[in-house]
């Protein structure tokens, strides 16, 4: 490995932050005009679009959009050999349908995927200006990437399309995600997601106050789920995320789903687990009525950077020049497949916010600044180092 490059001081941290204020209004509208295009997984072309514009009004090389969607460009570096990725999805969980519109208050705006991650995309398509503002210059190649397809049966499609395509080696990589300033994330756990449906199969067709219809046969199936985690497996973690079941009150469901996810640090515990679940499905099948399917939408692979590494080292200096306390945890998106690769990566936060994953998300926006100075004092850092992968 060669030589670190030495850690930034509090000052020079401090100093960037306060010269970051004069792109206020740009990055504030960038949030907003993010926050309010819905992008569906799978349906992301007009936030696609929305990035490839900025990144033409910034002069960018090479801006292209590849076959799973995503949108790429360059900024060149002074040393041509070596290239660095800053990455954000730009899927969010809401429909099409669903209203997207920004509300701006004191110090905060709120709405429908704002930090997740309306929020990323925007600071990834105002980098540049941040950059520029600064009067910095990296020698690295910096590409700037938004991907498709990260979340449920995406599966982190578009960083695995872009990992298995591009014809640049990655030296670094940065993940950006609007929550929580503080996050900093240099593992993966294990994981497998998926979907449990019943259908009755028309058994209950008419109102029995002795029955439950599809919810009876669901019920017993996360109870069993639950057990799991206590008995069999106590290392691993089956999270229930959503059960879906009827339309009123008096008519029971013929069909129900739950959706599921199984987390461990071992991936033959996740295999283990998953395959409990296929038998446990597959015992209710045969006695039950009507019909009862599992089917597996993502996987990934535990992977872990490394808490000595010199880029997490590098970040846990950065965010306590800043007065902000880390928050390691492991991940389950893009740092996923890009840890598969041995690419040296982090995902950092990059404000405070609250009621992720809600209608009314909100975002701080003072804490923004915090969030750039730490995302451009570890990009240099990157830049400036020759470290390899040590996980």
């Amino acid at each position: 490995m060669t030589k670190e490059p030495a850690q930034k001081t509090t000052d020079q941290i401090l100093d960037n932050r306060q010269s970051l204020s004069k792109l206020r209004e740009i990055l504030f509208a960038n949030i907003i005009m993010a926050g309010e295009i819905p992008s569906p997984t799978g349906l992301e072309r007009a936030v696609t679009q929305f990035l490839s514009d900025r990144f033409s009004e910034g002069w960018l090389n090479d801006i292209s959009r590849d076959q799973a969607g995503n949108v790429a460009a360059v900024l060149p570096g002074t040393d041509v050999k070596r290239n660095l990725l800053v990455a954000a999805h730009v899927d969010k969980i809401w429909g099409e349908s669903e209203d997207h519109t920004v509300n701006v208050g004191v110090g905060r705006m709120s709405g429908r995927g704002i930090a997740d991650n309306g929020l990323g995309v925007a600071v990834l398509a105002t980098l540049p200006l941040v950059l520029e503002a600064l009067e910095i210059q990296l020698k690295s190649n910096l590409i700037l990437l938004g991907t498709t397809r990260s979340f449920g049966r995406g599966d982190l499609a578009g960083m695995r399309f872009f990992l298995e395509h591009t014809d640049r080696e990655i030296g670094a990589a940065l993940c950006l995600e609007g929550m929580n300033l503080g996050r900093l994330s240099y593992s993966c756990l294990g994981m497998a997601r998926g979907v449990i449906s019943v259908d009755s199969k028309g058994s209950f067709s008419s109102p029995d106050e002795h029955s439950s219809g599809a919810i009876a046969c669901l019920n017993e199936l996360v109870r069993e789920l639950l057990e799991l985690n206590r008995d069999e497996f106590p290392e691993t973690k089956i999270l229930i995320g959503s059960i879906e079941a009827g339309s009123g009150y008096n008519v029971p469901p013929g069909r129900a789903m739950v959706r599921f996810e199984i987390r461990s640090e071992d991936a033959d515990l996740v295999e283990r687990v998953e395959t409990e679940v296929k038998s446990l499905v597959g015992q209710k099948e045969v006695g039950y009525v009507g019909e009862v399917n599992v089917e597996m939408i993502a996987h990934r692979q535990p992977g872990n950077l490394g808490a000595d590494h010199p880029l997490v080292k590098e970040a846990r200096n950065t965010l306590s020049c800043l007065g902000i306390r880390p928050n390691v945890e492991p991940s389950i998106s893009e740092l996923s497949a890009l840890l598969d690769q041995k690419i040296p990566s982090l995902t950092l936060g990059i404000t405070k916010g609250e009621n992720r994953h809600a209608p009314d998300e909100m975002i701080h926006l003072e804490p923004i600044f915090d969030g750039l100075a730490q995302i451009v004092s570890v990009l240099q850092f990157m830049d400036a180092s020759g470290f390899e992968f040590e996980g």
